[in-house]
């Protein structure tokens, strides 16, 4: 039998990252992109750019001075997975499905679906289940109280009063389910989990030498996070695995992969 894969459901966007020595003066136009090609040798006359079409869009500039950033965000509101679509999938090819918060009420139908699923399963049969709650919308809180393991922003935290990230995960700890990890990722401070048992975890940020590009932290620390997690590892690794792996990615421009 094939080994059973992790599922994830949320958004797909294109990223399109231009590093450059100092930001664009006001009211100029500058072709990052092209200026980038002719510097490489390619003949960019014969560069036919094909449209994005409804690929929802991020594009950052990156100061390569000090790592800060600016995003613009294009989004051509495609409609997000319905419990619907989810009917159709095989839930028997997955071991853990992840859901970044968008539409919670049709995602908790999904969630739902899937522990109907597991009580039919022997123990090691079952799917893992995690969210993630980071836009702070009062419509996505209810989806802490789902999943195996949420993952809670900084921004979130704030909102509900929080300064830190053993707060956020101590505070938070009584909307979750009981037997939930509840996660916090606060940047340069590292991570915190409080654990099935209630027990307080840390992990220490690994910053890069040069922080070149920060876009999409977040996302590798969860996906870093939940690859060790399915793989077995304990939450101490994991959540040290997590912090690792997205400190690579801030030292390397679109670095967005698990070693």
């Amino acid at each position: 039998m094939a080994e059973r894969r992790v599922l994830c459901v949320g958004l797909v966007c294109l990223d399109i990252i231009s590093v450059v020595d100092a930001y664009p003066a006001e009211d100029t136009d500058t072709s990052f992109i092209v200026s980038d090609l002719r510097r490489r040798g390619v003949d960019t006359g014969h560069v036919a750019w094909q449209s994005i079409g409804d690929t929802p869009c991020a594009c950052c500039i990156v100061n390569a001075a000090n790592g800060s950033r600016t995003i613009t965000l294009y989004d051509t509101n495609l409609p997000d997975v319905t419990a619907q679509d989810f009917e159709q999938v095989d839930l028997s090819q997955y071991k853990w499905i992840h859901w970044e918060g968008r539409n919670a009420a049709e995602q908790v139908k999904m969630i739902q679906r899937v522990e109907e699923h597991n009580r039919g399963c022997a123990p090691h049969q079952r799917i893992a289940t995690s969210v993630e709650v980071e836009k702070p919308r009062e419509e996505l809180y209810q989806l802490l109280g789902y999943g195996d393991v949420v993952f809670v922003s900084k921004d979130v935290a704030k909102v509900f009063g929080f300064q830190s990230a053993p707060e956020a995960v101590r505070g938070l700890s009584s909307r979750v389910r009981p037997g939930t990890t509840l996660i916090c990722a606060w940047a340069e401070q590292g991570a915190d989990a409080l654990g099935p048992a209630g027990e307080l975890v840390h992990a220490d940020a690994v910053p890069p030498a040069r922080i070149v590009d920060t876009l999409g932290a977040g996302d590798t620390f969860n996906a870093a996070v939940i690859f060790a997690l399915s793989a077995g590892r304990g939450l101490q690794e994991a959540l040290a695995f997590g912090c690792e792996v997205a400190g690579r990615k801030c030292g390397v421009p679109g670095y967005d992969g698990i070693v």
